[in-house]
């Protein structure tokens, strides 16, 4: 629900305390993406009032120009990306200690043969 479009520009605009007209101007300038219908009308989410709210307190309360906006969002998407593929990478280290602990288990298992006096030798690997 909160990525549907639902909202026409002037209900988004009123949502967002903002004249329809900005709306529009962020849309050009590519800070906002609404969705089309059919007959062209643009359709807001929640997601985009939100974000609509985050630019008006970017530029209002911190003077941040359009452009600076523009950027601190392209750096917010990297780092989104970034995020994401560290979630993978830990992912991916984690299955590999795991199968590396298996393995180290399975060398230590059948390899290591206690010998007299508290000498440990290896054994020759058996022939598969």
């Amino acid at each position: 629900m909160y990525d549907e479009p639902v909202y026409m520009i002037s209900i988004a605009a009123k949502l967002a305390g903002m004249h329809p007209q900005t709306l529009r101007i962020y849309e050009r300038k590519k800070l906002i993406t609404p969705r089309r219908t059919r007959g062209c009308t643009r359709l807001y989410s929640q997601r985009d009032v939100d974000r609509l709210k985050l630019i008006q307190m970017l530029t209002q309360e911190l003077g941040v120009n359009l452009a600076g906006v523009c950027k601190i969002f392209e750096l917010q998407d990297e780092i989104e990306q970034l995020q994401s593929i560290m979630g993978e990478l830990e992912e991916r280290v984690m299955s590999l200690q795991e199968n590396l602990d298996e393995e180290l288990e399975k060398v230590q298992r059948n390899a290591l043969v206690p010998m007299s006096r508290g000498r440990i030798v290896l054994r020759k690997p058996k022939k598969s």
